[in-house]
């Protein structure tokens, strides 16, 4: 089985991979449509089979993970990837056709069991019926080799991708924060040299959380862990932690610029990550960005909404630092919960749209 094909097996069109029935299929079928610009179902297929032939010379693949088992708190992310795309064409259609126009290749959604997060926690018995339930055509031999949980399907379809396409950038639309770690591990083994920024409120440095190994409060841990510790991950934003910025950084060897830091001096803050970044050896980064790392006045639609947060234009002037002085490997955005906003004029999707965009130009580089 060729590449694509089998990517067609572990993957969804972009809108597809929430298990919608009734009305909620028939809504998720429209935005699949207008997201291809396709009048029919069969023509939508038919443009996405497309983009995973694409991937092989793609600049930057964008792959979204709805999948919000990994979170812990206030549950919605996995809606995210359908909204925050759909925000996308709405506001930033032109910008968007010129990202596709320089190689940015969507290839989908992971197809989401929603109680399942990783193929290790699962028994034989329910690997089986899984594997039966989302791969009902594939052929006896060839499925059980298959993966049959989002964080694992979205490994092995990134390093797919990666294995036919070693230079191609990769952005993940989460999801939960979870959904980070994958990309992480996918682009470890051939981005010698990888480390991480990641924009968040919270560590996430545990090594487990009640027995789970990963999840959203683990993911940082093991990340930190695949790019080889010393100082190679950056986390900026930190200001909800029962721990302190010593505690971390001694024991785990990674660097934090809490919030108030940050927020007291941005343009020293910023000068900071980039000199982190280059004494530590680092040659291209992986940009996580939790939506609550931002101030919940700009982004409140989240699981964990933390006050005094980093501003919006100086997260996308991070993302534009980062792409222009050290390159970016990828990066994502996650633990948007759409339906989560109170306030009527909630920005969440605006902002997450537009961080989502400057990522995608940034692992663009100039043009």
């Amino acid at each position: 089985m060729v590449s694509s094909d089998l990517l067609a097996r572990l993957l969804r069109p972009a809108g597809g991979g929430v298990h919608l029935v009734s009305s909620g299929r028939e809504e998720q079928l429209g935005l699949e449509r207008r997201l291809y610009g396709a009048a029919e179902q069969g023509e939508v297929e038919a443009r996405w089979r497309r983009d995973l032939s694409a991937a092989t010379t793609a600049q930057v693949v964008l792959l979204g993970i709805p999948s919000d088992v990994g979170g812990g708190v206030q549950r919605g992310a996995n809606l995210a990837p359908a909204a925050v795309r759909a925000r996308l064409i709405a506001d930033h259609a032109a910008r968007l056709a010129r990202a596709r126009a320089r190689g940015l290749v969507d290839i989908g959604d992971v197809f989401c069991v929603p109680q399942l997060l990783e193929d290790a926690m699962l028994s034989a018995d329910q690997l089986e019926r899984t594997r039966r339930a989302i791969y009902p055509d594939a052929p006896e031999g060839e499925r059980q080799g298959l993966p049959a949980s989002p964080l694992t399907i979205a490994e092995r379809a990134l390093s797919l991708v990666l294995s036919d396409n070693p230079g191609v950038r990769v952005v993940v639309l989460g999801g939960d924060h979870s959904t980070a770690l994958p990309a992480v591990r996918a682009l470890s083994t051939v981005r010698p040299g990888l480390g991480i920024v990641q924009v968040d409120a919270h560590t996430d440095l545990l090594a487990e959380r009640l027995g789970i190994r990963h999840c959203f409060g683990t993911w940082a841990y093991h990340a930190n862990d695949v790019v080889g510790r010393g100082g190679r991950m950056v986390q900026i934003g930190i200001r909800a932690s029962a721990r302190d910025r010593t505690h971390w950084e001694s024991t785990l060897s990674v660097r934090q610029l809490w919030a108030a830091e940050v927020r007291a001096d941005p343009v020293a803050a910023m000068e900071t990550v980039i000199r982190q970044l280059r004494a530590a050896g680092v040659r291209s980064v992986y940009l996580s960005n939790d939506i609550d790392g931002t101030d919940p006045a700009h982004a409140g639609a989240t699981g964990a909404p933390e006050p005094g947060g980093l501003e919006p234009d100086w997260v996308r002037s991070l993302v534009r630092r980062l792409g222009s002085e050290i390159g970016l490997a990828g990066g994502d955005v996650v633990e948007v919960a759409p339906q989560v906003a109170s306030p009527p004029g909630d920005r969440t999707l605006e902002v997450a749209a537009e961080y989502l965009l400057e990522t995608i130009e940034a692992a663009l580089g100039p043009g």
